[in-house]
Formats: structure tokens, C-alpha cells, sequence
């Protein structure tokens, strides 16, 4: 499933993409204008619930966050909302929550509490959710943002640790270049082809040179670590 993100200011968009696809290791499609969030949310009938949860702005170029979120309700579609939003008076915020929405954060708000707010979402509608991706010996707890090997832990820096849940997002799959680099993009720095190598070298070694295999010219996939 993916997260659908409406927010018109492209820089902050851009931001906001790349760090929820790192924290919440979730496609997200992002999109700037009331119109193309009706057709992104909307476009598979009234009934439909295309995504996992809808991040809006309130205040859109060509419309209102909260419209369409009375839109969807209205539609029966039941896709959980957080509205993120300059506007910080408590009307404000119960006006959003009377709307539909299921929680309010103010501008501006740093991307690991956006994936923790929706967590939070998903376990008061579905119950508890295991949080851990296991490959064979290698487990990733995505919560506490904890790597282990064999149950020994392993120590990675949080540029790595993007690295290779980029990778055990689709584990077994060829995940790109232009993929690796986009859960990247929220660092201060680019990520050319000589960065991604670095940290695909230092995954290697803490995690054994098998367990990330290059698809050459098409990018990288995760297997399951060969053990002595």
C-alpha cells in the first residue's frame, strides 16, 4: 500500500516525500493541487480505499484540504487523514477532526512524528502491528531502528540503515539507483553513484558481501545472508 501526500509548497514536498519514505518505508505519491488529489484518492470509485492513509495540507492552490476529506468521508471512503497545517488555533484543529480527520499536527513537523502519528492510527483501527522485517538471519526492526545479525546487533549509521531499508522494502526485488537516491534525498547532501557504492560497501561488510547483490546496470536487491 502507499500514502497518498497533498502539499502545494515544492520544496517542502519534496522534503516531506523523500524523509516519510525513509521513516515509514511506504511509496508515497505526492501531489500539489486539490484536482490531482481528487483523481489520485477518487479514481477507483466511491468505495475504494486506493491508499493506506493521506497526508493534506489544509490551504491547497485550488482548493481545501478539509473539502476533500469531507468529500471522501462523505464517499464512505475510510482511509485514515492527518492534516498538517499552518494553522494552529484549537478551532482550527477541531474543525479539521469534526471534518473526518483523524489527527491534527501543526507546521512544521519533522517526518518521524508524521510516521509515528500514522502508526499510532493504524493500531487504534487494526490493533498492534509487527514492525520487524526478517530475512533469514537478518532482522530490521523498523520502530526502534534496530539491525541484527544472527541476533548479535549491528551497528549502522543512519545513512546506511536508509540504505538497506530501501532494499528490505522489497526484499528479493531489484530496487534502483534513482530509488536508493530518493530515500537519501532528505540528507544535506546529493547522492550520486559513488555514495550509494560507499554504503553499499559498508552494508557488505557488517552484513556479510552476499547479502546485497548488484544487478548490474539495473540497481541492487536484499537476499538472505549466507552463513558460515
Amino acid at each position: 500500500m502507499r500514502l497518498l501526500l497533498i502539499e502545494d509548497d515544492v520544496t517542502l514536498g519534496r522534503s516531506l516525500k523523500a524523509g516519510l519514505q525513509q521513516f515509514s518505508q511506504k511509496d508515497v505519491d505526492w501531489v500539489r493541487t486539490a484536482a490531482e488529489a481528487r483523481a489520485a484518492w477518487f479514481a477507483r470509485g466511491e468505495h475504494a480505499d486506493p491508499y493506506e492513509a493521506v497526508i493534506t495540507d489544509v490551504d491547497l492552490p485550488d482548493g481545501n484540504g478539509i473539502d476533500l476529506i469531507r468529500i471522501a468521508r462523505n464517499r464512505r471512503v475510510k482511509t485514515p487523514v492527518l492534516i498538517m497545517s499552518e494553522r494552529e488555533h484549537v478551532a482550527d484543529r477541531v474543525h479539521g477532526l469534526d471534518a473526518g480527520a483523524d489527527d491534527y499536527l501543526v507546521k512544521p513537523v519533522a517526518c518521524d512524528e508524521i510516521a509515528a502519528r500514522l502508526r499510532a492510527i493504524r493500531r487504534r483501527m487494526h490493533g498492534p502491528v509487527d514492525e520487524r522485517k526478517v530475512l533469514g538471519a537478518l532482522a530490521i526492526d523498523t520502530t526502534a531502528r534496530l539491525v541484527t545479525l544472527c541476533d548479535e546487533p549491528i551497528d549502522l549509521s543512519a545513512r546506511e540503515f536508509t540504505v538497506l531499508m530501501a532494499l528490505a522494502r522489497r526484499p528479493g526485488a531489484i530496487v534502483s539507483r534513482a530509488q536508493i537516491e530518493s530515500a537519501l534525498y532528505g540528507w544535506d547532501s546529493g547522492a550520486d553513484s559513488n555514495t550509494i557504492e560507499v554504503y553499499v560497501h559498508h552494508l557488505r561488510r557488517k552484513l556479510g558481501a552476499s547479502t546485497i547483490q548488484t544487478q548490474r546496470g539495473l540497481g541492487y536487491r536484499l537476499v538472505a545472508p549466507m552463513l558460515s
